[in-house]
């Protein structure tokens, strides 16, 4: 099976828990069966991996979530890095262009694309793989998958199928109506349009040369930031004739929202929590080294990180972005491709953070213009290169760096590290690398 996992966006309906590095799809907050917790990315590539081992998984992704997406699915997975952020059709056009410039895909591969964050069982990515099939075969230029829907919502765009058979052509499409013209929809047989269809290749490249002057991939990637905002629904969808839309009866859930979310969470608090007895459908998801008490409450849900404090009614959750918005937007926490970082404070002319750096892997070899820093080693064992001279690292050694000198650390364990930055212009932008 080839797949496009589409994997956009910046995170505010899932703060604080979500910023603009960590979207939604990167929160670590279903737990498997050895225990051990895991992200929505991570399940559906799992999942994926179930079903077809051998399977060609691609992530359309803006070059912010890189870090994140190596992080937690590892070096080998394929990513086609959106350069900025320009809506579902470049970013489909682009991945496009890499599967067949860089992944050498045939034109007459059929490939699947949906989002990357559904919460989904098994039988989904069965259809998805039963839809790959109907691409390649159908004299359609695409087929959707279109969701059963399970109530008249106003979230979602309808597909209103031909007939009521399991693959029909599409009558029409529909955008988000109010639930009682929903409900009319859905009387009628229409299907929710949850952003799930597979094409061929090398139709979905001619599409994109009819509307983007390109030659290859490299040069679509240059000139990336030039191309219109534009989704894939209105470049693509809307002036095709020949389109089908398949039937898929099992869950599907859109976790875009704390309420949503919690719906689909497996136990009623993720980290530390006390509930008392009089709380009612209450959920905590806490990342902080503190207990959170629940005492009395009904319908709430209450999020805890190092970038603040949600404490809302569940229905109400969902119109949190302008709040949001208001906010000082620092990110305290982020997953890297070697690791993560944890801002603990933060001062005027200091910033103190816990580092996280995996096994074998490094920072990169740089310098600080304008700020000091001291690295203090509570756990693990690695080495440290200062201007040039290495020596090895252990718990309690404590590596002073005034600005201008060279540095990098290397985990040989899993290696943890209080970073002190001083100076009167502490920010993320004072770095300069250097090959060693």
């Amino acid at each position: 099976m080839n797949i496009v996992l589409l994997s956009g966006g910046s995170g505010q309906r899932l703060w604080p828990l979500s910023n603009d590095i960590r979207s939604k799809q990167f929160i670590k907050i279903f737990h498997k069966e050895d225990g051990t917790l895991e992200s929505m990315v991570q399940r559906v590539y799992r999942q994926i991996r179930s079903i077809d081992p051998d399977a060609n998984v691609t992530i359309a992704t803006s070059k912010s979530q890189v870090s994140a997406i190596h992080n937690q699915l590892g070096e080998n997975v394929g990513i086609s890095v959106e350069p900025c952020r320009r809506d579902t059709f470049p970013a489909i056009a682009l991945a496009a262009a890499y599967l067949k410039d860089k992944k050498h895909l045939p034109l007459d591969e059929a490939i699947v694309i949906c989002p990357v964050d559904p919460y989904v069982d098994s039988d989904y990515f069965e259809a998805l793989d039963a839809l790959e099939k109907r691409a390649a075969e159908s004299s359609a230029n695409l087929v959707l998958m279109g969701i059963e829907p399970t109530y008249p919502s106003a979230k979602y765009g309808y597909i209103i199928p031909k007939s009521l058979e399991n693959i029909s052509s599409v009558s029409m499409f529909k955008e988000k109506p109010t639930e009682e013209v929903a409900q009319t929809y859905i009387t009628q047989g229409a299907l929710w349009n949850g952003g799930v269809f597979a094409l061929r290749l090398g139709y979905v490249l001619e599409r994109a040369h009819q509307l983007i002057d390109f030659t290859d991939y490299q040069d679509l990637f240059d000139k990336y930031e030039t191309l219109e905002k534009i989704s894939f629904d209105y470049a693509v969808v809307e002036h095709e004739e020949k389109i089908e839309v398949m039937r898929f009866s099992g869950m599907w859930k859109d976790l875009g929202t704390w309420n949503t979310l919690t719906e689909a969470m497996d136990s009623r608090n993720v980290g530390q929590a006390l509930f008392s007895e009089t709380c009612q459908n209450v959920h905590v998801v806490n990342e902080l080294n503190l207990p959170v008490l629940c005492m009395g409450l009904k319908d709430v849900v209450v999020s805890a990180s190092p970038d603040g404090i949600l404490v809302s009614d569940k229905k109400q959750s969902s119109y949190i972005k302008p709040f949001v918005n208001t906010l000082d937007h620092r990110v305290m926490f982020a997953e890297k491709s070697w690791g993560s970082f944890r801002v603990l404070d933060v001062e005027k002319e200091s910033l103190t953070i816990k580092v996280t750096l995996n096994s074998g892997h490094k920072m990169n070899y740089h310098s600080h213009e304008f700020r000091d820093e001291v690295w203090t080693i509570i756990s693990g064992t690695g080495r440290v290169i200062l201007n040039e001279k290495e020596r090895s690292v252990k718990p309690g050694d404590v590596i002073e760096m005034k600005a201008g000198c060279r540095h990098t650390i290397i985990a040989e364990t899993e290696l943890k590290v209080i970073e002190v930055q001083m100076g009167k212009d502490v920010n993320v932008h004072d770095k300069i690398k250097y090959e060693i």
